[in-house]
Parts: C-alpha cells; sequence; structure tokens
C-alpha cells in the first residue's frame, strides 16, 4: 500500500466502486457521501492540489468532469449537481479530486454548514495590492 489512499484506489489496491475511467482519470463512489451518487474524479498522475496540476491536464480533467456531472445528474434524476475542488486546508486526501454531487431542490444540502461569509478588505490599498498580486502571478 502507498501513502495515498486515492493512488491505492487507481491501482486497485484498494477496492472502490468505479464509475468512471480513461488514459488520465478514474471516478468513484465517495464511500463517506454527501448525498447518494457522491462522485470522486481523480488524475491517475498524483497531484497533491489543483495547483499542482499540468495545464495541459486542466482541460482533459474538466472535460471528464463535465461528462460526469450530466451522467450524475441524468442516472440519478438530480436537479442538478454540485462540483467543487477542496484546497489545501480542508482537502482531506493530499490527491487532487473533484466533487460532483448531485443535487435536488430542498435538499438541505450546505443548509447549514456551507456558508459565504463576508471578510470585506480592510482598505482600498489592501484590495489593490491583492489585485496586483494576483495579476503577477498569472503573469509569471
Amino acid at each position: 500500500m502507498s501513502a495515498c489512499v486515492f493512488c491505492d484506489i487507481i491501482a486497485k489496491r484498494t477496492p472502490a466502486y468505479f464509475v468512471y475511467e480513461d488514459e488520465e482519470s478514474v471516478a468513484f463512489l465517495d464511500h463517506r457521501p454527501l448525498i447518494p451518487g457522491h462522485v470522486l474524479l481523480v488524475p491517475r498522475q498524483h497531484y497533491p492540489t489543483f495547483a499542482d496540476l499540468p495545464r495541459a491536464e486542466v482541460g482533459p480533467l474538466f472535460v471528464a468532469a463535465q461528462r460526469l456531472s450530466s451522467a450524475v445528474e441524468r442516472a440519478l434524476d438530480a436537479d442538478g449537481a454540485f462540483v467543487a475542488i477542496n484546497v489545501k486546508i480542508s482537502q482531506s486526501v493530499p490527491h487532487l479530486h473533484i466533487h460532483v454531487v448531485p443535487r435536488r431542490k430542498g435538499d438541505g444540502l450546505f443548509s447549514k454548514t456551507f456558508q459565504w461569509i463576508r471578510r470585506p478588505y480592510p482598505t482600498e490599498s489592501a484590495i489593490v495590492e491583492t489585485q496586483r498580486a494576483i495579476q503577477a502571478a498569472l503573469q509569471a
């Protein structure tokens, strides 16, 4: 067994309920679903976070996520799908993964725990400083 549970699942050393496989990625049912049908899409290659994913692999991974989202909606007669990538701070497995979660109106998912808490910038200069830092990072 490796140190990464998702690498073990990809290598089929750990059992999982696969729903999708291609050359670059696999998808399987989350063993602790938010809602039944919650799927995890992971690249076959180990990348700890989204920022680590090579640019050339972003497109194929998101095409797979789009396909899964549509398939989950159709297969489970869902009203939509929640598609998300955790960041390091809340990522329980350090292997990039995309959550595809079926949604239905009134399902209550995130109604009490998922909140957009507003934290305004302290000053106008802080806004500009943040803007410039992001612009510089995009140029690097």
